[in-house]
């Protein structure tokens, strides 16, 4: 295949690509709003983490 012709398919169907990629956009939040949810996401981890981390665990513990 010659390579300008090479070039002109895959600019063609790199452009339909494009064209279906955008109706699968989701609409845009802003900065302020999507840092919120990140740190809401951060800190529900974080108290999970340690709330397993401050449990006792009875297989741990291994009189002598």
């Amino acid at each position: 295949m010659h390579a300008d012709v090479h070039h002109l398919l895959h600019a063609a169907e790199a452009a339909e690509l494009h064209a279906k990629a955008g109706e699968f956009r989701l609409p845009r939040t802003s900065l302020r709003t999507r840092v919120g949810w990140t740190l809401v996401e951060v800190g529900l981890r974080l108290t999970t983490q340690g709330r397993e981390a401050a449990a006792p665990r009875a297989a741990a513990f291994h009189p002598a």
